[in-house]
């Protein structure tokens, strides 16, 4: 079992949104960062656990508890002209990027905002979410930090 933060903006997609959908899941499409395409495509795994963490917003925070409910595979909205996340150099013979689909599991008893996270800087001095520049979309969550920030519940 892997731990993972996933960011959303609530304007475009939010935890409500994932809730609502058929089956509370819903692909993970339009990552367009290598770094966090090759932890979806490489590292998660079905059954992994989710921090839903809503970004870009009043108060950016995690906001509930997702899961890896299916494992990597292309990201159709790559070659698709109209989408807006379109990449005319992804190949469906070779695709560039990847998306996994996502199922709803709970929503927090409260938002844990970053700015509470980053009171706890201490204790989460290797978190990435807290690290100055970190600006990735999906980001891996030690077992440790995990803990720690459900505590926070």
């Amino acid at each position: 079992m892997q731990y993972w933060l996933m960011k959303s903006e609530p304007e475009e997609f939010s935890f409500e949104d994932l809730k609502n959908r058929p089956g509370k899941t819903e692909p993970w499409d339009g990552v367009r960062n290598y770094q966090a395409r090759n932890f979806m495509r490489d590292d998660m795994k079905k059954g992994d656990c989710i921090f839903f963490y809503h970004s870009n917003c009043a108060e950016p925070g995690i906001v509930g508890i997702a899961t890896v409910h299916k494992e990597a595979y292309p990201d159709p909205t790559a070659f698709d002209p109209e989408d807006a996340h379109y990449d005319p150099k992804s190949d469906p013979e070779k695709p560039r990027w990847y998306l996994v689909d996502v199922k709803y599991k709970k929503k927090l008893k409260r938002t844990i905002t970053l700015k509470e996270i980053k009171q706890h800087a201490d204790r989460l001095e290797d978190f990435p979410l807290v690290r100055k520049g970190n600006r990735l979309s999906v980001m891996p969550v030690e077992k440790k930090h995990w803990d720690f920030i459900l505590g926070l519940e």
